[in-house]
């Protein structure tokens, strides 16, 4: 009985903190159009379609009373989570629908690398510099996200920008291959977001092994977040993330809406 009425406790005070604005909602999300940056893999790859949409009714003879459209887009498009079998090393794991929604929500831990990406936009976060963080800030919550400031949302209304090609790949930020192994191994971790196109640095396909965060984070049933936005809106630590994608069954990921919970008291705009 006890644990009913703390349960209800604590939705009430839920609802009445986002009722009162003492909870803020920050949308972490990349808007979705046809302009949104997307991959690029290189030739013989096959890459993914870009967003579009197809308008089938607009208050016409097609719909008199109604506007309707579908919608094309590849999986991992925009702000999109990967589930564990869009990589080799998870193959046999879930589906962007089996993740649990436990999963989905949780405390978010934002780490701060925008002064390094800005200096060296191939900048490597490795495990001393998140173990520094941790020393700064405190150790990691149990089923944390952590969300990865480099400031490259910054870059995101201009493809060529945002994606910093060069021949045979691209200058992005991201992780050492012994950091990528080091988080996929920790328990306390639900999945990692970042602001780049994809959870790997630019040039990870030299790495190894290639592309160290899909290998080892999606192999160890972590998720990957990516194309976020408005993490300078959050606190190092406080925020609770909530991550909606679709539950496509067999999908290997999903465009989702990303939003963090944060105190009202922790400014900053909306």
């Amino acid at each position: 009985m006890s644990q009913t009425v703390g349960a209800e406790s604590a939705t009430a005070t839920l609802a009445q903190a986002l009722g009162d604005g003492d909870l803020r909602i920050v949308d972490l999300t990349a808007p979705l159009s046809s302009s949104t940056p997307t991959l690029e893999l290189p030739d013989p790859f096959n890459n993914l379609i870009d967003f579009s949409i197809d308008n089938q009714a607009e208050y016409d003879d097609r719909g008199p009373y109604w506007k309707h459209a579908n919608i094309h887009t590849g999986e991992h498009i925009g702000t999109h989570i990967d589930a564990p079998i869009h990589w080799i090393s998870g193959r046999d794991g879930k589906d962007v629908s089996q993740v649990e929604p436990a999963r989905l929500i949780g405390p978010a831990v934002v780490l701060d690398f925008s002064a390094q990406a800005n200096e060296h936009p191939d900048f490597l976060i490795d495990t001393a510099d998140i173990e520094a963080w941790e020393e700064e800030n405190g150790a990691f919550p149990n089923n944390c996200w952590v969300l990865v400031r480099t400031g490259w949302d910054s870059r995101a209304g201009d493809r060529q920008d945002f994606l910093n090609k060069y021949d045979g790949g691209s200058h992005t930020p991201g992780f050492t291959s012994q950091c990528a192994r080091w988080l996929a191994e920790r328990s306390e971790i639900s999945g990692v977001g970042v602001e780049t196109v994809g959870i790997d640095a630019g040039g990870a396909a030299a790495l190894e092994p290639a592309f160290p965060m899909h290998y080892h984070l999606l192999g160890h049933d972590k998720y990957g977040i990516t194309s976020l936005r408005n993490l300078q809106k959050l606190p190092s630590r406080g925020a609770i993330v909530v991550i909606a994608p679709l539950p496509i069954a067999g999908g290997t990921g999903s465009p989702a809406r990303v939003f963090a919970l944060v105190d009202g008291s922790t400014g900053g705009a909306q």
